[in-house]
């Protein structure tokens, strides 16, 4: 299967690469030039991106481009509630292969809060997005096999709410079918807020789950509520 035999709405777009490599290079020097718009046009610039394994060739090619990086923002879509030392957090994967090389100087403003428990937590993240440039400038998202995109998991208990597109919670607690279980996401409303918003997938699997995200009549498959903004998808075997 290609991504050219999908219908995707008008207003998404689709890349094919032929390889991870190509994908990770062309998804870089988009986010890059959409940041150097950011900071030209309005002297600052923020992105968001996913965590997990799965950006890290595309965090390492960005942390290349040049660019103003003091002048740009960087949170996550989503974090594991671990420590920044542990090898599950997000925040530590951005520290490892984005805040370096040209990247070195961007400012990482991390969802992870030590607190009694989860909710408390995901309250105390969303009032430190608060001093995150707002709307998003660049948001790079991932997606699961299950249509989960963040940490915006199928049948979560807090889904509708994570959904609502007049939100305004920044963050919540949700539940993940795999460990680490606790998680933190932002919610819809504050990621569709993003000017420029990319999905990068990978695999004849992953199409197969957007064409039944397509076919639902429901947000049973979270990244749905995405594939009707203007997004961007960056797509390879």
């Amino acid at each position: 299967m290609a991504i050219s035999e999908l219908e995707l709405p008008s207003d998404v777009v689709a890349h094919s690469l032929a390889g991870p490599e190509q994908l990770a290079q062309a998804l870089a020097e988009r986010v890059a030039k959409a940041l150097d718009y950011a900071v030209n046009s309005h002297g600052s610039a923020s992105l968001v991106v996913s965590g997990g394994r799965s950006p890290t060739a595309f965090l390492e090619a960005l942390s290349t481009r040049e660019l103003d990086w003091a002048k740009v923002q960087v949170s996550l879509a989503d974090e594991r509630w671990v420590d920044v030392a542990d090898p599950d957090s997000n925040e530590g994967l951005l520290r490892r292969h984005l805040l370096q090389n040209e990247a070195a100087d961007a400012q990482l403003l991390g969802l992870y809060q030590p607190a009694d428990t989860l909710e408390q937590a995901a309250k105390l993240a969303g009032d430190r997005l608060e001093s995150f440039k707002q709307p998003i400038d660049v948001l790079v998202l991932g997606m699961g096999n299950d249509g989960h995109t963040a940490s915006l998991f199928p049948n979560s208990p807090l889904l509708a709410q994570g959904l609502d597109v007049d939100g305004t919670d920044h963050c919540l607690p949700m539940l993940a079918p795999t460990s680490p279980e606790q998680r933190i996401t932002m919610t819809y409303s504050l990621l569709a807020s993003a000017r420029v918003q990319c999905l990068a997938i990978q695999g004849s699997s992953k199409l197969e789950t957007l064409r039944q995200a397509m076919r639902l009549e429901t947000l049973q498959m979270p990244i749905r509520a995405f594939l009707h903004s203007p997004l961007e998808i960056y797509w390879c075997p």
